[in-house]
Parts: C-alpha cells; sequence; structure tokens
C-alpha cells in the first residue's frame, strides 16, 4: 500500500511541491523534534510544531466552533507572523500549522508562505474561498498542504456548519486543489452525525477515487459558545475510530493522520506532551485551540517567543496537570481541573465574547481518546517507526 500511495503521490502532485513537503516537513520535522527532545532533557520546553490561528472571520458557522468568527475581524499581521517564524526557526522549528477562522481569507496568506521558502505549512480550510488563481499562487510557492474539512454528507455538512450547499463548496475546492497539483488531504471532526457516514470504507475509497492523498480524523471537542456535547463520541465510538485509522493505513493507498495515539497505541494529548501549543488570531500563546486562555503573548518579550514559551508557568502548570489526569483530553475529561489551572494563574480569557470561563464551567466529564487496556498497537512498521521516535510520550506520562 505504500508503494501504491507513493506513486499516486508522484503522478499527481508538483515535483516542487512533493520535494518541498520531504524536506521542510520530513527531514527538517524530524531535526526539530530530535532538537525538542535534547531540549527535554535540559527542562525546557519549546514546541516543534507550532499551530497558528492568523484570523478569526470564517465564511461558516459550525456547530461546535470555539472560535469569534462572527466578531470584528482580527488577523495576525505580516509583521509579527515574520517575527514569530522567524525566531522559531532559530530554535530548529520548521512546521506550522495555519488555522482561522478561515485562513485563505487572511488576505498575506500566500506573502506568509513566500517569505520562509524553508518552512512547511498545513492550511486547515474549509476549501470554499480556494480558486483557481490562488491554488497556482500556492502550487508556485510549492510548500504548503492545504487539509480541507468535510463534516459529512449533504444534509449532515449544512446542519453542521450552518450554511446550504456546504459540501458541493467544499467538493469543488478539494477538486481546485488537486487540480494545481497540490497535496491536498481531507479532515473530519468524527461525531455522532457523521459517524456513521465517514467511518467506512466507502468514504475512504470515494476519497482515493477523488484523488485525495491523505485523510486526518479528529474526534468532536464539545466545547465553546455551542459546545453540543450530545455530539461527542462514546468511548466506544473512540475505539471504533481508533482501530479504522490503523487497519486503512494497511489497506489503503491514502496517508491516515491520526494525532492522539502513540505507537502503542496508548493515548497521548500533543499539548501535554510539549509537542504543539497554539497561537490565537489576537497573539495569545495557548496550551492548544480549544483552551481559550492565556497568560502570555507573541508581542512579549520583545517577540522572542521562545522565551516567552519556556519560562510560562501556565503552560508548564497545563502540561503537568493534564499528563498527571489522564492520557487523553484534559478539557472533556476534567474541565475541573482546567478551571484550577488558569484560576491559579489569573490567566485571561482570550475570547472576544467573554465567556469562556462560563462556559468550562457548564462542561461535563466526555469520553476522549484514553481508554487502558484497549489500546491498538500501529500495524504498519513506517507508521510505528514514526510514531515511536518522533510523535510520542516524550517522558510527559512517567
Amino acid at each position: 500500500m505504500m508503494l501504491t500511495m507513493a506513486g499516486r503521490m508522484l503522478r499527481s502532485t508538483d515535483k516542487r511541491a512533493l520535494w518541498k513537503f520531504a524536506y521542510n516537513f520530513g527531514w527538517k520535522g524530524m531535526l526539530s523534534v530530535q532538537r525538542f527532545k535534547r531540549r527535554l532533557k535540559q527542562g525546557q520546553v519549546f514546541p516543534p510544531f507550532l499551530y497558528v490561528s492568523i484570523i478569526n472571520s470564517c465564511n461558516l458557522r459550525c456547530t461546535g466552533c470555539w472560535v469569534d468568527v462572527a466578531a470584528p475581524r482580527e488577523m495576525i499581521s505580516f509583521e509579527d507572523w515574520d517575527r514569530l517564524v522567524t525566531n522559531a526557526k532559530k530554535h530548529g522549528n520548521r512546521f506550522f500549522g495555519i488555522l482561522g477562522g478561515e485562513p485563505l481569507m487572511h488576505p498575506d496568506l500566500v506573502r506568509m508562505l513566500e517569505a520562509h521558502p524553508d518552512c512547511y505549512f498545513q492550511i486547515f480550510t474549509n476549501g470554499h474561498p480556494l480558486t483557481d488563481e490562488l491554488a497556482e499562487k500556492l502550487r508556485r510557492v510549492g510548500n504548503a498542504t492545504l487539509l480541507i474539512s468535510v463534516e459529512g454528507f449533504e444534509q449532515v455538512s449544512d446542519q453542521r456548519r450552518g450554511r446550504e450547499g456546504v459540501l458541493d463548496k467544499t467538493l469543488r475546492g478539494i477538486q481546485t486543489s488537486l487540480r494545481a497539483r497540490l497535496i491536498t488531504g481531507v479532515a473530519s471532526s468524527i461525531c455522532q452525525s457523521n459517524y456513521e457516514e465517514l467511518v467506512n470504507e466507502e468514504w475512504v475509497d470515494r476519497l482515493i477515487e477523488l484523488g485525495v492523498h491523505y485523510n486526518w480524523f479528529h474526534t468532536y471537542r464539545a466545547v465553546g459558545p455551542d459546545a453540543a456535547p450530545e455530539l461527542a463520541l462514546s468511548q466506544e465510538q473512540l475505539l471504533r475510530v481508533r482501530n479504522f485509522a490503523v487497519e486503512m493505513r494497511n489497506e489503503k493507498p491514502i496517508g491516515f493522520v491520526d494525532a492522539y495515539w502513540d505507537d502503542e497505541g496508548r493515548a497521548l494529548c500533543p499539548a501535554a506532551t510539549g509537542i504543539s501549543h497554539h497561537i490565537s488570531p489576537y497573539g495569545d500563546i495557548e496550551p492548544c485551540p480549544i483552551v481559550q486562555f492565556a497568560n502570555e503573548t507573541i508581542r512579549d518579550n520583545d517577540g522572542d517567543i521562545f522565551k516567552t514559551m519556556t519560562e510560562s508557568p501556565m503552560l508548564a502548570d497545563f502540561r503537568k496537570t493534564a499528563a498527571q489526569a489522564t492520557r487523553g483530553c484534559i478539557v472533556l475529561e476534567r474541565p475541573d481541573l482546567l478551571k484550577e489551572v488558569v484560576e491559579r494563574h489569573g490567566s485571561r480569557d482570550t475570547t472576544v465574547r467573554g465567556a469562556a470561563m462560563s462556559e468550562l464551567e457548564k462542561m461535563s466529564s466526555l469520553h476522549s481518546q484514553h481508554n487502558p487496556g484497549n489500546e491498538v498497537r500501529e500495524k504498519h512498521w513506517m507508521y510505528r517507526f514514526a510514531k515511536k521516535h518522533w510523535f510520542f510520550g516524550f517522558g510527559a506520562y512517567t
């Protein structure tokens, strides 16, 4: 399957884009994690992968969205972005996830990518604003992959995303990306309403038929002003999602990403391990996108993001508290402990709506990826090797 998938990639993607993916993301990303592990031995935690929400605005109104998409537009400026990435590169970072809102709505997006050709960027998008012109610009720059979100078939997509005709527009975005020979992925937040539609081989075969190169299953996080906890998966469903991803990696010529389990199938939280943290559109430094509290910004210490993050008491406390409580998601399983962390540090609410604390107080415990005794070990040697060396617990849970 790996050879078949590699053949698909070679035939369908721009060769320069493929080289940038292999070198900037693959090789440099590996070196970044190795550097991260060396820093851990010195007691320093600076994530090798940073996720940056560059804009709050979006054309959709999704159930469960935690971003203030209807608030006045706020964007990370090119100057702040350039300083952030430049500083992170000094410490080995080469991979950045670009989130929103809808990041394709940021007017300086291509300029931001062009400024750092030695890095690799994964753009999380609904695909609707993608035009042939923009896709061609992204192909020319060559250092980004589009990860386009699909939340179910026609009816479910419209219900989940608050608009009509969502899936057709998303599929057009996928086709536009593939036509430009970009490395193209599809992401889905698996919940009760799309579980049966998406967690099956027919859907994976459809993605392959479309030409999609990789798929990423997130599990639904019931947070924000419209949390909809009734959409959260049961523990049995979460286990099936994990099993399904492991099986598809061995049976289908498509990449399958699941970021919440290690090589032995034990749950992990990327923020608790310190492998990733999040920057909001306002420049706030948060543990992860769904934890909308912060004590620092990217403008502190004259923009020295390394100093700010490695010296943050709140981030350190979050990592320790989360890792001691669960290998899963502390926000879902133990919102009471997250509240204690926030109160201990007097962390500010980073939302425009100013309701993050009241939303946290209303949360009840839900299942996450932590399911002791039911670990599903990686079957494919390549995934197992990569996870063991570059994406595992890093001692967080010892």
